[in-house]
């Protein structure tokens, strides 16, 4: 039996597929199911039982004899929201919990993290476990993730294997309830169907041009292929990067997204929102060299071969991965 929290949001039910097509079927679904917009997400997966996020501890001291992996996606990842208290309590101190269990319990941990963790990137993006305690994240968000990373290493007792995973920017199915928070290639599509062209943040940054603001983007269908490849692997317990290991822009985002409609590029440029404004990350590009130096080989989606499968299977269509 797998425990998958956050299993009726993004990475979470695509993680879910990911195991009901590798024929893993005894899947227990932890999430908050008071959220109807989620229910697409997970309501043609294969799984045992839905465990609703406040239960899942109870649920766990009856039931740990029967689980065999945890894979905690669940958190809050508004990295608008400024209420330090509510990334307290559902990313900090309920992750600590999870890890405490599986420490009890004997059981193992595959987590997410985030490159929020990185800040500015003023130390670079390398997921050495030596910079984490030195990083500046941006926002309540990035902090919250930081701060478990920094306590997980810490700990004299930890499960007897485990690994976090810095998402980088990632996209792809299942993440239309994400609203403001969902990726830029949705609300391309969404405008383009809108409106026949794509509006994009200018850059407030002058060693940037407008569009030219570059992330590391990466399909949810590899980093499941990771999470997926560390069920198997179990050993060289750590902290990863999880990105394609290449940052591109924003236009380019775009104008792939316009492409794979067989439409040409129509974009603007608007004002970065002024509460974002002085957090914003202008580059980030994950090292992959750790992933790959414990054997991992599988090549990555390029933005082209990704945006592509997206928006033709996907979001043309209005289906679920």
């Amino acid at each position: 039996m797998i425990i998958v929290t956050g299993a009726a949001g993004f990475i979470g039910s695509a993680f879910v597929k990911k195991l009901n097509t590798e024929g893993f079927n005894d899947i227990i679904l932890v999430d908050d199911f008071s959220k109807v917009e989620k229910k697409r997400n997970f309501q043609d997966k294969k799984y045992t039982n839905l465990v609703e996020r406040n239960m899942l501890f109870e649920w766990l001291d009856e039931n740990n004899k029967f689980v065999e992996f945890i894979i905690h996606l669940g958190a809050r990842t508004d990295t608008t929201e400024f209420d330090v208290s509510i990334f307290d309590e559902l990313n900090l101190n309920y992750s600590k919990q999870i890890w405490q269990k599986c420490v009890e319990y004997g059981l193992p941990l595959l987590y997410a993290s985030s490159a929020a963790t990185y800040g500015m990137g003023e130390l670079g993006y390398d997921d050495k476990h030596e910079i984490i305690e030195k990083l500046k994240p941006l926002n309540p968000y990035g902090e919250s993730k930081n701060d478990f990373d920094k306590w997980a290493l810490a700990q004299e007792k930890k499960p007897y294997f485990w690994a976090g995973f810095k998402f980088f920017n990632v996209y792809g199915p299942n993440e239309y309830h994400k609203g403001r928070m969902a990726s830029v290639i949705f609300h391309t599509f969404n405008q383009i169907k809108a409106t026949g062209k794509m509006k994009l943040f200018r850059s407030h940054n002058p060693n940037f041009g407008d569009g030219e603001q570059m992330r590391d983007f990466v399909y949810v269908k590899d980093v499941v292929e990771v999470l997926f490849w560390f069920i198997n692997h179990r050993k060289n317990s750590g902290i990863y990067n999880l990105g394609s290991g290449t940052a591109r822009s924003f236009r380019d985002l775009a104008e792939n997204t316009f492409k794979a409609l067989d439409l040409e590029p129509n974009i603007e440029f608007i004002d970065t929102p002024e509460d974002i404004r002085d957090k914003y990350q202008y580059f980030t590009e994950a090292n992959m060299q750790k992933l790959k130096k414990i054997g991992y080989q599988n090549s990555f989606n390029t933005l082209e071969s990704g945006v592509f499968d997206y928006v033709q299977n996907y979001l043309a269509k209005n289906a679920i991965y």
